[in-house]
């Protein structure tokens, strides 16, 4: 099947789905030329700005006079803000490259650079993460609103811990496919604006619904540990909770972004089209 970027007048002059395709095979394939220390650098950065955006997320749930759904929904609309600079500013978030899966699909690198890439960006997102939460510890961040800030910071990591692994990880699956169409769509935006929008909708989705992120859980989850161990906030989170949730989570992640997105995608419009 051959097809061509030049977008359909049906769609005012966005991209098509079949061209949407094209275009993220080529980000794929940019994103594995990237030498591994700036992937590193990138990650890193990135796993900063989702936690920039928890925090945000955070005093909205810090709020106890909000409605539950009023809470859901603005709660996501601040961790937008996350999503929004990894598009715009531009950095490597191991969710949203669950779409790399594309390349060594359509024959543009190999499986094993994609293996390398992913290992790379979730150790920078992992880093990048733990970094924001010492961070937002030493800013004193968790003494907001009386201290309300650092209440739902515990609260936030004891309901992840508490779920069951089949749960936390069919929320990572749900949680992925949202991130990857906000990615998908991103990734053919010509604008700032663009991008933002991409972005907003599925994130709040996925936020209200109280889906898994992994690399967000990478924040919330050692943000809470830290608070409990510098007393200024009392929770059962311990490391045993943090890696059984964790493990769903990114599990869960590589599945939703791997096989409903990324895959699913490139074997309606990708699968034996001549290479472009």
């Amino acid at each position: 099947m051959k097809l061509t970027e030049k977008p359909s007048s049906s769609y005012s002059g966005a991209m098509t789905p079949a061209s949407m395709e094209l275009k993220n095979e080529r980000v794929a394939e940019t994103k594995a030329g990237t030498d591994l220390a700036s992937a590193l650098v990138l990650a890193v950065m990135s796993g900063a700005f989702i936690s920039l955006g928890a925090t945000f997320m955070l005093v909205v749930k810090s709020d106890a006079t909000l409605p539950f759904a009023a809470t859901q929904l603005l709660g996501g609309f601040a961790f937008t803000l996350g999503l929004f600079l990894v598009l715009a500013a531009g950095a490597e978030l191991f969710t949203g490259n669950c779409l790399m899966v594309m390349g060594p699909l359509s024959g543009r690198f190999s499986w094993g650079k994609l293996l390398s890439s992913w290992l790379v960006v979730l150790a920078g997102n992992l880093a990048g993460a733990l970094l924001a939460s010492a961070a937002m510890l030493a800013a004193g961040v968790a003494s907001a609103n009386g201290g309300a800030l650092g209440e739902a910071a515990i609260a936030v990591a004891e309901g992840k811990v508490a779920l069951g692994w089949g749960t936390a990880f069919v929320r990572g699956v749900l949680c992925n496919m949202l991130v990857c169409l906000a990615v998908w769509v991103g990734h053919s935006a010509s604008s700032v604006t663009d991008k933002f929008f991409s972005a907003l909708l599925p994130v709040m989705g996925f936020m209200a619904a109280g889906f898994e992120h992994c690399v967000a859980n990478m924040f919330f989850l050692p943000y809470a540990m830290m608070l409990q161990a510098t007393g200024v906030a009392s929770g059962s989170v311990d490391l045993a909770g943090v890696l059984h949730n964790l493990s769903a989570a990114t599990l869960g992640n590589l599945v939703g972004g791997v096989v409903l997105v990324g895959a699913s995608y490139w074997f309606v419009y990708g699968r034996g089209r001549d290479r472009a």
